[in-house]
């Protein structure tokens, strides 16, 4: 006996099929309607399912991400900076260096797009359905100190040496750096570089200066050498972006007054 709409819907909902049962109604309208066949509104179906799980998989990964903001290539101020690297940069949204497990290292001074732009290579990521995490690096080294304090760091150096995209966002942004943060941080890379998963950082402090930053120049060769073995460095220049935004806000409100 044949099951009724309400029992077809019931049996989707059942069966997780999510995507199936949102556009049921109106495959069966185009079908009744004479507009497909019964096997092309079912191929359709298929590919509604397919396309909610994916939407789904690509909202738990920017949820498991910790990026607080989806920042897109369109919303950056090119004409503010025009000594950017333009071309590298485009070239890492495309994630070939992704695909290729390559790293990438984005110094320059603080405001000229460094965040932004590694921003907008971790929500390019995930929309290609790929694992990323992002951490400021303060919250990265706090992370490792707070599973060391829990006896997980095991976990938590798992968790960031397997995921297929690390973001370390402004590396060095605070001069004091946790005492152990040399050696926390050659060991993701040490196990990243010899998995070949691709890491990202950014900082406002140039290569030559890590060793003193790190109080250990010896790791911090170790760490460079991996990550520019097979990575790519793009050195930003110009202005500040913030003290531009920081003048526009004076400006209106003298213009207010």
């Amino acid at each position: 006996m044949a099951m009724s709409m309400p029992e077809i819907e019931k049996s989707l909902e059942s069966l997780r099929l999510h995507g199936m049962r949102a556009t049921l109604q109106a495959r069966v309208l185009q079908v009744n309607q004479g507009e497909v066949s019964f096997l092309e509104a079912f191929s359709w179906l298929l590919q509604d399912e397919l396309d909610c799980r994916q939407s789904r998989l690509i909202e738990r990964r920017f949820k498991a991400s910790g990026l607080d903001e989806r920042k897109i290539m369109s919303e950056f101020d090119w004409s503010f900076n025009p000594k950017l690297p333009k071309n590298e940069i485009f070239d890492l949204v495309s994630l070939k260096f992704l695909q290729k497990g390559e790293d990438a290292l984005l110094i320059g001074s603080p405001g000229t797009g460094k965040s932004h732009i590694a921003k907008v290579i971790a929500h390019a990521a995930i929309q290609a359905c790929h694992q990323v995490i992002y951490r400021e690096a303060h919250d990265f080294f706090a992370d490792i100190f707070e599973a060391t304090q829990i006896n997980k760091r095991q976990k938590v150096n798992k968790h960031f040496t397997e995921t297929e995209l690390l973001i370390i966002d402004d590396l060095f942004l605070r001069k004091k750096m946790p005492d152990d943060a040399a050696d926390d941080l050659l060991d993701i890379i040490l196990n990243r570089y010899s998995k070949r998963k691709s890491t990202l950082i950014t900082s406002n402090r140039p290569i030559e200066d890590w060793g003193n930053l790190l109080k250990d120049n010896a790791v911090s060769s170790a760490i460079l050498d991996r990550l520019l073995h097979r990575g790519h460095l793009l050195q930003f220049e110009g202005k500040s972006y913030r003290l531009k935004e920081a003048s526009k806000r004076l400006a209106s409100m003298k213009n207010r007054k």
